[in-house]
Order: C-alpha cells, then structure tokens, then sequence
C-alpha cells in the first residue's frame, strides 16, 4: 500500500479522535508562539514542544488504517 492509498483509506475512530487532539494541540501552540503578547519564555517553548507535537499525532493518526485483506495485485502478497 502506497502512501496515498493508506492517506486515502478509512481511518479508526479512535485515530480520528487523536488527529483532531493533536490539531487543537497544534493550533494552541501556534496561537501561543504568535501571540502579540510579551509571554515568559518557558511558556513559548511549552507552546513550541506543543506545536511540533500535535503536527506528528495528527499526521500518524491520518496514516492509520483499518485492518483489511490486501487486494490482488498491490505488491504486498507476492502469492
């Protein structure tokens, strides 16, 4: 299976909760490290750890696919 087919093949519930945790994640550490407010800096490197960390739960979480049978002719059952 290509990166496309598994982008593009159904995803579990529970991965479909853990991408949309990690946009929101992602989302309030990007409002935070953009944010017009002078904040302490312990409290935009939290939110720069938070960012990167909800980008990779939410493209790991889209990559997870459901448990099917390989269909013929797709290179991974060589029999």
């Amino acid at each position: 299976m290509n990166i496309l087919k598994r982008a593009q093949s159904p995803t579990p519930k529970l991965f479909q909760v853990l991408r949309n945790l990690g946009l929101v994640l992602a989302a309030v550490g990007g409002t935070l490290v953009a944010s017009p407010v002078a904040l302490p800096a312990a409290v935009v490197s939290i939110a720069g750890y938070l960012t990167v960390a909800g980008g990779v739960l939410s493209a790991v979480s889209q990559l997870a696919v459901e448990d099917q049978k390989p269909e013929k002719g797709d290179g991974e059952n060589p029999g």
